[in-house]
């Protein structure tokens, strides 16, 4: 990527630049830059690679500052074409955002750029390198250099050309580079730093599927699911939901429908078997068998997961992601997340059953090609933590898509790889809440802010601070090992009366 444009419009973009000395929620403490209209006509105007480039400047509305908005196509190899999307917010905190993905999509909507634009940051978006809308289409994966883009180039090329773009637009270096992203979006951020390590000075991480292992996951719950009597409806869900509630809600502290510690709940399905006779608010042994499989996971051949257990406390909210009702993978409008649109790329020409997904199966998806080039699986991060980088991970504890156990298992093995970086890496659960968001739980964080933080103070944080978009939950949520309880006193919603402790 050419850095410079012609002298003329590098003047141009510096003319139209003030300074303030104010910082609108960035952690930057030097001054702030701003820029205009003519700047953003200067951007179209310049050579930054890209190919149908387009820009226009975005007055402040709805709570959002005035921006320029820069569209553009690059084309980092032959074929290749990575849709991308930058909004420079006239008044810049002097540093850059990157913004992650969902599902087999990029994300370029407004709405994933805007608290990074009220914070004052440049925000640097793409579309992964296809136009497909569906979230759980990937046919397009057929083509190799797409199949690459997604997997990896996409976020690079956008990151690459977005701080050329921010330096053209403001007509200085930005001073910190920050990525935030959940579900691929986590994965894209964990590619960034094993692939891209210098692309990102901090990287913010939430619920990653990393692994071809959630999508294993997805068909083999299904698979169980699916099983003669091991379906569930929506009623029984919520009565087991309710039971292993009631077995450890209170073990933080505090009945408050959510179960801080899942991971060490050991209530058993089996208090809920029917008795002979019995029909009616109890569960069928083949119901019970189904739910011990499900919390313990299935191992394959070769020891790694090839389905991840599920944690206690959020069942009603399994069938979001799973056929909870035995309707088995021909009923799942995620396609076993996406699974099923990777069979040509994985399998060729060879038939899958994916009604009966073997342990063979499994090892072939593992073992293929495009998992070897998709998968951000490596703790090795001794590249990125070498620049000084940062990690933040984090995942809700009532996930019931990508495991918990799935992060809990990258930030152990992280740990063990690289612990002379151990400042510099921090794993975060949030209790009873979904996939990203949502759930009972306290879903609300302010990540970016407490990345902020810690790059300020140079420590991680002990614990995020979380809440309900109703202001009606507060809840602390600490670094891991630790989990909060509840001291005993006081208001529940106040989070110093909520101690971070070990786990038993």
């Amino acid at each position: 990527m050419r850095l410079l444009a012609t002298a003329s419009l590098a003047a141009l973009a510096l003319s139209a630049c003030t300074t303030d000395s104010t910082t609108p929620g960035g952690h930057s403490e030097g001054a702030m830059m701003s820029a205009g209209p003519d700047a953003c006509l200067g951007v179209v105007q310049s050579d930054f690679g890209g190919s149908d480039v387009d820009g226009q400047w975005i007055p402040a509305a709805d709570g959002l500052p005035a921006y320029c908005e820069i569209t553009a196509t690059m084309h980092p190899v032959d074929g290749s074409n990575i849709g991308v999307v930058y909004r420079l917010p006239e008044n810049w905190n002097g540093d850059v955002l990157g913004i992650g993905g969902g599902a087999w999509l990029g994300n370029t909507s407004l709405q994933a750029a805007s608290d990074g634009l009220r914070k004052g940051y440049a925000a640097m978006q793409t579309n992964g390198g296809h136009l497909s809308t569906e979230a759980w289409g990937n046919e397009w994966t057929i083509n190799p250099v797409q199949a690459a883009d997604f997997s990896h180039r996409a976020i690079h090329t956008m990151t690459d050309t977005g701080k050329v773009v921010a330096e053209i637009f403001y007509g200085q270096q930005h001073d910190t580079a920050v990525y935030s992203g959940c579900s691929t979006g986590g994965r894209m951020g964990l590619m960034e730093a094993q692939r891209y390590p210098t692309d990102y000075d901090a990287i913010i991480v939430g619920a990653p599927v990393y692994t071809l292992q959630v999508q294993t996951s997805s068909v083999f719950r299904n698979q169980t699911f699916a099983q003669p009597g091991g379906g569930f409806t929506p009623a029984e869900l919520q009565m087991v939901q309710d039971a292993s509630l009631a077995a450890c809600d209170g073990n933080d502290g505090l009945v408050d429908g959510i179960i801080n510690a899942p991971d060490q709940c050991t209530w058993q399905p089996r208090t809920l078997q029917c008795s002979p006779g019995e029909s009616e608010g109890c569960l069928s042994p083949q119901q019970v068998d189904t739910l011990n499989t499900i919390y313990n996971g299935i191992r394959a051949s070769d020891g790694s997961w090839a389905m991840h257990p599920m944690r206690r406390g959020g069942e009603a909210s399994w069938a979001f992601f799973v056929v909870a009702n035995g309707g088995g993978q021909n009923a799942d409008p995620t396609r076993g997340g996406g699974l099923m649109g990777l069979q040509p790329v994985i399998f060729g020409a060879r038939p899958v059953d994916w009604t009966n997904f073997t342990d063979a199966n499994y090892l072939t998806v593992r073992n293929s090609d495009f998992a070897d080039m998709y998968e951000a699986d490596s703790p090795d991060l001794s590249a990125f933590f070498g620049h000084g980088g940062r990690l933040m991970l984090w995942h809700g504890e009532s996930d019931a898509g990508p495991s918990p156990v799935l992060s809990e298992d990258y930030a152990r093995a992280v740990m063990a790889q690289n612990p002379e970086a151990s400042a510099q890496f921090s794993y975060y659960t949030v209790p009873g809440m979904g996939h990203c968001a949502g759930g009972p739980g306290a879903d609300q964080i302010d990540y970016i802010g407490a990345m902020e933080g810690w790059m300020d103070s140079g420590s991680a944080p002990d614990r995020l601070i979380g809440g309900k978009a109703d202001g009606s939950l507060t809840r602390p949520h600490c670094a891991w090992p630790s989990v909060a309880r509840f001291d005993g006193e006081g208001d529940a919603n106040d989070p110093d009366n909520w101690t971070c402790v070990p786990r038993t």
